[in-house]
């Protein structure tokens, strides 16, 4: 499949499990929903990938241990965020890291323009939410979806490195299960509800599916294919992706100029999807 139809299907698990998560903070709290999260998706891909069969490296593990902190990371923040800002404005402001990406390993003037181009449309999105008010729940989600957008840049790098290792979908694996275990002691204890609700523990494994397992192994995929700069413009899909499902599922509906921000981002999508990006050897996944 193309690149852009992957990051399609990627985008609408992804969204749909977001719109789950928030459904669920009236119940538990923000952080703890987002590594639950990672625990129910590090659970379905190890029993799947099975990564004790593979030799690693002291290099391997270090490699994999940071991607998984980060990844970590980065759903806390992001569910922090959306706990206090639209889930299609929170995802175009977190943009901003792929963005930062682009603009170091981009090569080319398309590269280059639809990079200025994505970032005014994520500038235009920010500036209606931060016009709008909201005090300091505005303040608290705008911070955390920043630290959301550094550790999506790392993210990419990462796990880039990861995927072109030869066993990309296997490492993910153990990166989630490295992740949860070293938020464990911040999160783990306000998790109890969990286990003595049936309904509450089906709705934070379809989050972790959703939202976790499926789009993070489809990114392991196209991660072999393309370059860093191709794979972070790509992302621009997701805004808008993340703002039709906040409209279909949690009634965030968007303002008029939100439109003109994910007109521009898409601009930026057409704009640099019309070259193709540098071909990478791809080694099987055992």
């Amino acid at each position: 499949m193309p690149a852009p139809a992957l990051f399609v299907a990627s985008g609408l698990t992804q969204y749909v499990g977001a719109a789950i998560a928030v459904g669920l903070f009236s119940v538990l709290a923000a952080p703890t929903v987002a590594w639950l999260r990672l625990v129910v998706a590090a659970l379905v891909l190890v029993a799947w990938r099975r990564p004790w069969r593979l030799r690693w490296t002291r290099r391997d593990l270090a490699v994999v241990a940071a991607f998984g902190s980060v990844l970590a990371a980065m759903n806390v923040a992001f569910y922090v965020a959306i706990d206090h800002l639209p889930l299609g404005t929170a995802v175009a402001i977190e943009f901003l890291g792929p963005i930062g990406v682009a603009a170091v390993a981009g090569r080319g003037w398309r590269e280059r323009v639809g990079i200025v181009l994505a970032a005014a449309g994520v500038a235009l999105l920010a500036g209606v939410t931060v016009s709008g008010g909201g005090g300091a729940d505005v303040v608290v989600g705008l911070v955390a979806i920043l630290l959301s957008a550094v550790c999506w840049a790392g993210y990419i790098l990462l796990g880039r490195r990861v995927a072109i290792g030869g066993s990309g979908v296997t490492s993910l694996s153990l990166a989630m299960a490295a992740g949860a275990v070293v938020f464990a002691p911040f999160l783990a204890a306000d998790a109890g509800p969990v286990l003595s609700d049936g309904g509450l523990a089906l709705a934070v494994l379809g989050v972790g599916v959703l939202s976790s397992a499926v789009p993070y192994a489809i990114d392991q995929v196209v991660l072999r294919r393309v370059g860093p700069a191709a794979f972070a413009v790509l992302l621009a899909l997701l805004p808008a992706t993340a703002a039709l499902v906040g409209a279909l599922v949690l009634r965030q509906w968007p303002h008029p100029l939100d439109v003109v921000g994910l007109l521009a981002v898409s601009g930026a999508i057409a704009l640099t999807s019309g070259r193709p990006a540098p071909a990478v050897a791809a080694a099987p996944v055992p």
